[in-house]
């Protein structure tokens, strides 16, 4: 039975992460928010910490992790709460800022591909690079499946080429994992993610995207021309399986959308922290005990903002203890990133409605916070798709049968 108390031997990260957030990241929220594509280099101290941390045990779960699943994994029980730890712990840093939390080094959305699906001798091989994650095409949006970029192998290498666009932390990254088909012909059963190091002949960022929101993490375009890679870099299984597909492949969704699920969940209980204050300040209470329609409009839409939130959270938690635990987790994983996802940009934005001229000033991060969270409902699959997979899995049916 899962329980929804941090576990004891995680509350040190979590109360780390809060200090963090509060001391390091929010004090230097607005300065990079403004100078897009600047990197933040406050953040190379705080990396240190975080390797340092990870290397001592003295903190599992501090740097990325990833639902691993294999022949000698423990079905019985909990390894080591590495997934619980790194969601409680991402929430807690994006109660300071997302921006900058998806700007950590060493700490991308890449590095948990890698930490989900790469074997022993590559977990060590790539242990302390920097992995961004490349998967969205300009022809496509959501459709992992749509994929064009494709890999070649010509004898030890694979030649890939294709253009990717908006790869978070594109340009500062040490490696992309890159999302590639083997056989258009073959369809989604031939999409493969590869290790892609920078400096790679072949490999160029065209450019940097200028965004709505988390503007301190830098987004760019990449493309890939005759680029080699050793075809010991393919992540997972290199063979082609029609019966499977690219579960594979996909398996990576497992670990990064309860991560996702758990940065709108920080960001909107930042929102409404200080909503709560804002609101107090005002004269308006919010009574717990008293039913929501007892209350004025701004306590009763306070109330129910409230109780969104902890729906989102506690998804977060399901699916990340499900991991923990061994247990299938694709369906909890959409259902927390469609969940927090819409949550988050909901709350965010009605706070800034509750607090009027206040919320919408520069004066207060709330709208900041706003802008941040929409993409939080838009990457690693958007809302619609997220549904659409819950649907296939509660009903049973495939891609094909239910689109």
């Amino acid at each position: 039975m899962i329980n929804l108390e941090t576990p004891k031997k995680h509350r040190v990260l979590v109360d780390q992460a809060h200090q963090v957030a509060m001391n390091m990241l929010r004090p230097i929220s607005r300065k990079y928010d403004a100078a897009e594509h600047e990197y933040p280099k406050e953040l190379d101290m705080l990396a240190a910490m975080i390797d340092g941390l990870s290397e001592s045990g003295a903190s599992e779960g501090a740097g990325a992790a990833g639902v691993r699943r294999g022949a000698d994994a423990d079905d019985t029980g909990v390894r080591n709460g590495a997934n619980m730890a790194s969601v409680s712990s991402v929430a807690e840093m994006c109660w300071g800022d997302t921006g900058l939390l998806l700007s950590m080094p060493r700490q991308g959305l890449g590095n948990s591909a890698i930490a989900s699906v790469a074997s022993d001798e590559q977990l060590e091989r790539f242990k302390g690079k920097w992995a961004s994650m490349a998967i969205t095409e300009p022809h496509f949006g959501s459709d992992s499946a749509a994929i064009h970029t494709t890999a070649v192998l010509d004898g030890d290498e694979y030649v890939l080429n294709g253009e990717k666009i908006f790869v978070t932390s594109g340009e500062r990254s040490d490696c992309i994992v890159v999302w590639a088909t083997l056989d258009k012909s073959l369809g989604r059963a031939a999409i493969k993610s590869f290790v892609v190091e920078k400096g790679t002949p072949g490999v160029r960022v065209e450019r940097l995207e200028e965004k709505l929101g988390i503007r301190a993490s830098d987004t760019a375009v990449i493309t890939f021309t005759d680029a080699r890679v050793p075809k010991e870099n393919l992540l997972g299984d290199p063979e082609i399986d029609t019966a499977k597909g690219f579960a594979g492949a996909m398996a990576t969704f497992d670990n990064t959308r309860p991560l996702v699920a758990a940065m709108a969940v920080g960001c909107a209980r930042a929102a409404l922290d200080l909503t709560r204050d804002l609101l107090a300040g005002a004269g308006v209470e919010i009574d717990y005990d008293r039913p929501a329609a007892l209350q004025s409009a701004a306590a009763a839409k306070f109330l129910q903002l409230e109780s969104d939130w902890e729906g989102g959270r506690l998804l977060t938690l399901q699916a990340a203890w499900m991991a923990d635990n061994r247990k299938p987790n694709s369906l909890e994983a959409s259902m927390a990133k469609a969940k927090a996802g819409r949550v988050g940009s909901d709350v965010t934005l009605s706070c800034v409605e509750l607090c009027a001229s206040v919320g919408y000033s520069e004066n207060e991060l709330l709208e900041k916070w706003a802008r941040d969270s929409k993409i939080l409902d838009i990457f690693e699959g958007t809302q619609q798709i997220q549904q659409l997979i819950v649907a296939r899995r509660v009903l049973g049916l495939t891609s094909a049968q239910l689109k």
